[in-house]
């Protein structure tokens, strides 16, 4: 039996690889401290839980759920789109679908719009989706470098004009997973222009719209004038309301890259139960006043964690969004190197940044997602091992 020769050219998923990794030291009586994964330990909040409940309970969530979502749901997100971002004038029915959370939305356009010998132009270090799915389409994933220089934002100046005109997709992921990284509305203004004048549909993976500090609000790409004529936006409630398992988030915007993307669902996939969509319409209702509380309970990660590498001379800014941490390592490591030092010495886990692509070599990505007690034993872990950035 012979696997299809594109499995050679996808390397093991990064984080099922990590996920192995831990379980197999557990078993070895390894006490792990899994900075690892963005998989948050807060409990789903209870308004939803029991919109959930009422809805399991009702016949009419039993049966197939429409691919593209309830009239309801899509309503819904339409109206959070308003609220949040000001964004009027969206289409219920032609310009917003539902989503199994992000990542199947995501591969799903890489299919409906890329072809053997297209390029899709996609960050690096980002997501490791993007590349892996524009090479099960048969495109080739043409990386943008983003570095600390540029403040993690792609330079478009430097994207040969004939790989732009054979194009199809544009990735960005601002606030950033793994950088942290935010993005402007000017510089998502100059993203619409670019993709504009060469065709290509841009997509903002914008999972991390509501994780955000200090308070600041990330902008979405949808605000810019025009915008809808080029971009569609990829939306997930499991960051925000804590919805991991849930699998539930939508995408909105441009009418072909919709359309597109429900072709291809329709044919690939299914919608998400009905009972989900009820309880993502209560997640939409959440006041900025509840959501506030859960966003301080990971700022004081972030700053127990930022506090303890700059006291151990980590040179690191707290960044403003997002649920990660993304620091250099130590000058005389690369990053696999380092992130098996913190295994070996410390019993810590975090995945290195070349795992995100070559770009993201000399960074390694820490999770704001356990418990504070276990952040402070982790700094002090690397404490007592005399592990210094210098």
């Amino acid at each position: 039996m012979q696997p299809a020769k594109r499995l050679e050219q996808i390397p093991a998923y990064l984080f099922a690889e990590l996920n192995s990794k831990r379980e197999q030291l557990g078993l070895q009586g390894v006490d792990i401290i899994n900075l690892a994964l963005g998989d948050p330990d807060k409990p789903t909040p209870p308004q939803i839980l029991q919109a959930m409940h009422q809805a399991i309970d009702d016949p009419s969530t039993h049966n197939y759920p429409p691919y593209q979502g309830t009239e309801e749901f899509r309503q819904a997100a339409v109206n959070w789109m308003e609220r949040r971002f000001g964004v009027t004038g969206l289409n219920p029915h032609t310009e917003i679908i539902s989503s199994i959370g992000s990542k199947e939305a995501i591969h799903n356009t890489f299919l409906a719009f890329v072809e053997a010998g297209d390029y899709a132009l996609i960050p690096d270090p980002g997501y490791p989706v993007y590349r892996t799915a524009s090479i099960f389409a048969g495109g080739q994933p043409y990386t943008m470098p983003l570095k600390a220089e540029n403040n993690f934002l792609p330079d478009l100046n430097i994207i040969p004009e004939e790989i732009a005109r054979q194009s199809k997709l544009l990735w960005i992921n601002y606030p950033n997973n793994p950088t942290g990284a935010i993005a402007s509305l000017e510089f998502l203004g100059e993203l619409v222009d670019f993709c504009r004048q060469y065709n290509i549909l841009l997509c903002h993976d914008h999972a991390y719209s509501e994780m955000a500090y200090d308070g600041y609000k990330p902008p979405s790409v949808l605000q810019v004038p025009g915008a809808k004529d080029v971009a569609i936006e990829f939306h997930s409630l499991s960051k925000s309301y804590n919805m991991m398992g849930w699998r539930i988030g939508f995408v909105v915007g441009n009418a072909t890259g919709i359309q597109g993307l429900r072709q291809v669902k329709s044919n690939v996939d299914s919608g998400v139960f009905k009972a989900i969509q009820k309880a993502a319409i209560a997640a939409f209702s959440t006041s900025d006043g509840e959501l506030s509380i859960l966003m301080s309970a990971y700022q004081k990660r972030r700053d127990i964690i930022v506090k303890g590498l700059q006291s151990l001379g980590w040179p690191i800014a707290p960044p403003q969004a997002t649920l990660y941490v993304w620091a250099p390592v130590p000058p005389r490591y690369s990053s696999q190197e380092f992130v098996s030092l913190l295994l070996d010495k410390c019993g810590i886990m975090v995945p290195p940044g070349v795992g995100y692509g070559a770009c993201g070599e000399g960074f390694f990505r820490i999770a704001l997602t356990i418990p504070d007690e276990r952040m402070d034993e982790a700094i002090q872990r690397m404490r007592d091992a005399g592990i210094r950035y210098s």
